[in-house]
């Protein structure tokens, strides 16, 4: 996107690429397709810039079609243009009212003011990268002149003549003396895209030539990347101004001085010459056009430049090659911070098997699937290091140059995802590793490039055949695919993999119906579900005070570790509890030393002296291998010289593989002695009582997202998980069997990577409910009631 100043004297038409075509304004329609025409007029009226938000602008101004043919519509040829964000801004700073413009890559929409100005029906939009405007700046109007005018009908000839363009010298690269500034054309031979330096400047380096086969390196420091040079391929031109030569390692190198500016041009003969610059205003003429073309023609004669291209298409991609890539970005996702799965395509299939990459749908940006004949056709590409960063911000969509890109054979596994990304074996996997040597990086095409609309083109045919493979597709199998049905089904014809346990004798009701009634109802539904959270099901495991209600997350090991580690480092001088008796335990096998116990001579009978020890010293690992031979342990650490408990973001109490935690809010924690009341049946809820700790209790927590064919609706899985799941949270929180059993419902109820037709239908109850959210606004919430999973039998 930019406004390109024309040189004077030279209409617009003359100056702005040949595969352009100008049609009449008064043509102009909604729904015609305008790529690659332009429309020209003189600015009869430029409105202010309005900033819409930060960074972003709209201005409005009108144009008008001079050399249109009249007639009694005159007003068809004068239309609104509407700019949008940088090019507004550009637009504004380049353009006066009288130049005249010439406007290419637009949309036409409806003008909602055509019978108030009498203009146009239609407003021109420009946005976006592909949006260009050419300008022919018109010489103001001399004051000398114009109070002339007025005494005289005499011209003022010497005076009106236009002011010639700037003039630049540009010196041949075998021509080049140490510590001047220059203005230098060169062929690209080599280049790295702009990465992060060690400062706040992006750093890009390239070699040029020319005519006197002199190779010179360029090293360009710029805190914008914009402001560096558009390469997209070795071979293209580059047209830098004020550059400094500098003596380095007894060869000759060229660095980015002030006012440094660069316009780079396609190096392939016959292509329109298109400048890539960032710059609103540079200079531009005929002598310029020659240059370039003569650099076109002579590098295409010489030897320098390798004779087959890097860039590869997918078809022909082989093992064991580095290889430029020319694709479109359909999805990405994070695997970790150092690596990050880009799923491309470029319309053509790789004849190899290629990897397959496993990523949890929710921290997928784009599409997370695709029709079965797409999915064939894309790509996962392995980005790594610092081209993490670069991605980050990049949207599906866009059309990228990945350079050096290596594709390997053989088996690996994918970084961060060992838990759930099996070994693969014999499949290709493509990796663009990190750093910058050989060029290796991403840089974003336009979509007005030649080699963008040649990739649009073969994408444009496999979107074709794809559409007459769906046109033979019977009215059964699109049921199916788009998983539409009707509101409601027979029982019979649904695999239904939930039942109700509630009395209720209600009508099913579809989502939209659920939406539409009044809170504090309870509703039966038939539905599928489409997506759930949390992905990872042990964030699902939740904490619950029963005293004060609040929820919370359970803590992360790291934490738990890091308190016991702390506590660890004060258990010397302690006085012990009057009531308590000290010891030592060894630590298990594998481990040296032992630790220091109190027990309650209360609780002490023959033969069962350890049913509740209270352990001090120990770290979280200890302390775990310890709960597997004695039945109770409570940790202990040293305050002020006291035996006092740990901090309850740590658990209090260790049973097994159970922990248990308190609730700080509601807790009176202390160390006292426990009660020999119902020592039999000591359990967490005697001993937490003992200790005046309010237990928090395990429970589950998901919001699903459920559909059908009339809407979607979310909903809650909380108070009656347990009997959905059939698993007590408690036994999910250190039991594998009852955590694989929860996945293993999740996986049958909404499997990963089937469609929506393969989803069972589920026969749910939903209390709905009202609730106060942000700003105390009433909302209606609903919750899953009622309902268990039916587990399906093996045949």
């Amino acid at each position: 996107m930019a406004v390109y100043v024309l040189s004077e004297g030279a209409g617009p038409g003359s100056q702005v690429p040949s595969h352009l075509t100008k049609i009449p304004i008064a043509v102009l329609s909604p729904g015609t397709d305008f790529t690659n025409k332009t429309v020209k007029g003189k600015v009869i009226h430029k409105g202010p810039l309005v900033t819409v938000e930060a960074g972003d602008f709209i201005l409005k101004s009108v144009i008008h079609e001079e050399d249109a043919m009249q007639s009694s519509c005159s007003q068809k040829t004068s239309i609104n243009i509407i700019i949008f964000g940088a090019l507004a801004e550009n637009f504004n700073h380049t353009v006066s009212q009288g130049d005249v413009v010439l406007a290419s890559g637009f949309t036409v929409g409806k003008s909602p003011t055509a019978n108030k100005d009498k203009l146009h029906s239609c407003n021109l939009l420009l946005s976006g990268d592909d949006a260009c405007i050419y300008v022919s700046k018109q010489k103001p109007p001399d004051p000398r002149c114009q109070l002339a005018s007025k005494r005289s009908s005499l011209s003022c000839p010497e005076e009106s003549r236009s002011v010639k363009a700037p003039k630049y010298t540009y010196v041949r690269l075998d021509q080049l003396k140490t510590e001047t500034v220059v203005n230098v054309y060169g062929v690209v031979t080599f280049f790295k895209q702009p990465f992060k330096s060690r400062g706040t400047d992006y750093c890009s380096s390239l070699k040029i030539t020319d005519q006197s086969n002199q190779k010179i390196g360029c090293t360009i420091f710029c805190e914008k990347l914009e402001e560096h040079p558009t390469i997209f391929q070795t071979g293209d031109i580059v047209r830098m101004h004020r550059v400094k030569v500098q003596l380095y390692k007894k060869s000759f190198t060229l660095i980015n001085t002030r006012g440094f500016s660069v316009v780079t041009f396609d190096g392939t003969v016959g292509v329109a010459i298109e400048p890539r610059t960032s710059s609103s205003t540079f200079h531009f003429d005929d002598s310029d056009r020659r240059t370039v073309e003569e650099l076109r023609s002579w590098a295409a004669s010489q030897t320098l430049l390798p004779s087959v291209s890097a860039a590869v298409p997918l078809s022909a991609v082989q093992p064991n090659t580095y290889f430029d890539l020319t694709c479109q970005l359909l999805a990405k996702a994070s695997v970790d911070t150092t690596c990050t799965l880009l799923r491309v395509w470029d319309g053509t299939r790789c004849p190899h098997t290629l990897l397959k990459v496993i990523v949890e749908p929710n921290v997928t940006e784009g599409p997370s699937s695709f029709f079965e004949r797409k999915e064939s056709h894309i790509a996962n590409v392995l980005v790594y290091d610092n081209h993490v960063e670069f991605v980050r911000d990049l949207k599906p969509g866009a059309f990228l140059r990945i350079y050096n890109l290596r594709a390997i054979p053989g088996s690996s596994k994918v970084p961060g995802l060992t838990s759930s990304q099996p070994v693969e074996v014999n499949h290709l996997a493509f990796h663009l590793h990190g750093g910058t040597s050989y060029g290796r990086g991403i840089r974003v095409l336009p979509e007005n490039t030649p080699v963008v609309q040649e990739l649009k083109r073969v994408m444009e045919a496999f979107s074709d055949d794809e559409e007459d493979d769906v046109s033979e597709v019977k009215d059964s199998e699109l049921l199916e695919v788009w998983s539409t049905p009707p509101e409601f089904l027979d029982g019979d014809a649904v695999d239904c993999q939930t039942v109700r346990t509630c009395r209720h004798r209600l009508q099913p009701v579809t989502l939209s119906q659920v939406k539409q009634s009044d809170p504090s109802q309870v509703h039966h539904v038939r539905v599928q579900l489409r997506s759930y959270q949390p992905h990872r099901l042990h964030q699902a495991l939740k904490l619950f005070c029963s005293k004060c209600a609040s929820i919370q997350d359970v803590p992360d090991d790291e934490l738990v570790a890091l308190i016991f580690s702390e506590a660890s480092k004060h258990s010397k001088a302690c006085s012990r509890p009057p009531w308590a008796l000290a010891g030592h335990v060894d630590l298990p096998a594998g481990t040296s030393g032992s630790r220091s116990v109190y027990l309650s001579p209360r609780l002490m009978i023959p033969g069962r002296t350890d049913q509740l020890i209270f352990l001090m010293g120990c770290t979280l690992e200890e302390t775990c291998q310890l709960a597997a031979a004695y039945p109770n342990i409570i940790p202990v650490s040293s305050s002020g010289g006291q035996l006092a408990l740990l901090d309850l973001s740590a658990p209090c109490l260790f049973r097994g593989k159970k922990r248990y935690y308190g609730c700080k809010r509601c807790s009176e924690a202390a160390l006292r002695e426990p009660s020999p009341e119902g020592m039999e049946g000591i359990n967490e809820k005697t001993i937490a009582k003992d200790l005046g700790v309010q237990l928090l209790q395990s429970v589950l927590l998901m919001k699903l997202e459920l559909q059908d064919a009339t809407d979607t609706l979310d909903v809650f899985l909380w108070k009656h998980a347990e009997l959905f799941f059939s698993v007590a949270a408690e036994d999910a929180s250190a039991n594998q069997e009852a955590q694989n059993s929860i996945r293993q419902a999740m996986d049958i109820l909404c499997p990963a990577e089937g469609s929506d037709g393969e989803r069972p239908w589920l026969d749910l109850c939903l209390m709905a409910y009202c609730t106060e959210g942000d700003e105390r606004k009433k909302q209606t919430c609903y919750q899953i009631c009622n309902t268990v999973i039916v587990k399906p039998t093996s045949k």
